[in-house]
């Protein structure tokens, strides 16, 4: 009998299931994700995530060597309906677990700085310490970018202007009100379908497909709530609804990059502001400007991640469902 063993945590509410020894090839992290698509470790993920095994909103990670020394390890994301570009909340997950796990050294008092290979390059997460417990973690993106604003589309709630926003995938990003609905737990069917049908009526759109075309494709829709703002700069709700309906529970770490990217662009968000960042369940990332280039911004999210625990799940040969199953 084959078993598997995960070790469960999540990030401001949102799962993420991390898994050793996945059987996964390739030169480079990007390279393993195309191979993943295809291969044992599709099944592994279809195991793992999808019921009796998981839920259709559940995230994980497969560990992987990184690309070359310049990084601690690699990962490969995966979700119900495949392997995504990039998880900032997975990327807090895994620093702190790196950590946890004495995979890197970090002081009882200070920072720890855990490098990470994802398939959109390479991430950073600085693990801050005190009397020898994570106080919070700080992920640092990949450079991101605003690709397109104000593109029109007719919605099943009528017609709305959208931007596009590259945060490590590749986002569409519009206020909730536009479709008269709030990023709220009692709109969240509503949400979730909008969502849907935003992300798949973009997802061809030329302004979506990147020179990578790995990385190209809208991977989810960002709905957000304008709250105003605080002594330090703007504070907004969001909504991230990715893949094909997954709604994340976290204020979304990729997608709060790819906010931050967008807001310092329309002046928003100016350096040395800080964007409050609030989930559809209250929970609340802080997301900053680190560094400006040439066509966008390098963000910084800073949130916590907390150790769920560990599981070991069996594959009985017999069992039916060993491939699992999804309702959505």
């Amino acid at each position: 009998m084959t078993r598997w063993r995960t070790e469960d945590w999540h990030t401001a509410g949102e799962p993420f299931r991390i898994v050793l020894d996945a059987p996964t090839g390739g030169a480079t992290v990007a390279d393993r994700r195309v191979e993943a698509m295809t291969g044992r470790a599709d099944a592994l993920r279809r195991f793992l995530c999808l019921e009796p095994r998981g839920h259709d909103d559940m995230y994980g990670g497969f560990i992987t060597p990184p690309d070359d020394d310049g990084a601690d390890f690699g990962v490969l994301f995966w979700h119900k309906d495949g392997f995504s570009t990039a998880c900032g909340h997975g990327t807090m997950a895994l620093g702190a677990w790196a950590v946890r796990t004495g995979r890197v050294a970090a002081p009882d008092d200070g920072e720890a700085v855990v490098t990470i290979d994802v398939p959109s390059g390479r991430v950073q997460a600085r693990v801050h310490r005190s009397a020898g417990r994570t106080t919070g973690v700080v992920f640092r993106n990949v450079p991101s970018r605003v690709l397109a604003t104000g593109l029109p589309l007719e919605t099943s709630r009528g017609g709305v202007e959208v931007d596009l926003v590259f945060g490590g995938a590749v986002y569409a990003t519009l206020p909730a009100a536009a479709l008269g609905l709030e990023v709220t737990p009692a709109h969240t069917t509503e949400l979730i379908r909008l969502g849907r049908e935003i992300k798949w009526a973009l997802d061809d759109h030329p302004d979506a497909q990147l020179a990578d075309d790995r990385l190209s494709g809208v991977y989810g829709t960002i709905l957000v709530d304008d709250l105003g703002r605080t002594g330090e700069g703007p504070w907004q709700r969001n909504v991230t609804v990715f893949a094909d309906g997954e709604v994340d529970r976290s204020p979304c770490g990729s997608g709060t990059a790819a906010r931050v990217a967008l807001l310092a662009h329309t002046g928003e968000l100016a350096d040395g502001e800080v964007l409050t960042h609030d989930s559809i369940i209250g929970t609340r990332f802080h997301a900053r400007v680190a560094e400006r280039t040439a066509d966008g911004v390098v963000p910084e999210i800073t949130g916590q991640a907390y150790r769920v625990g560990a599981c070991e799940f069996e594959l009985d040969p017999d069992d039916p469902l060993a491939a699992g199953f999804s309702l959505r």
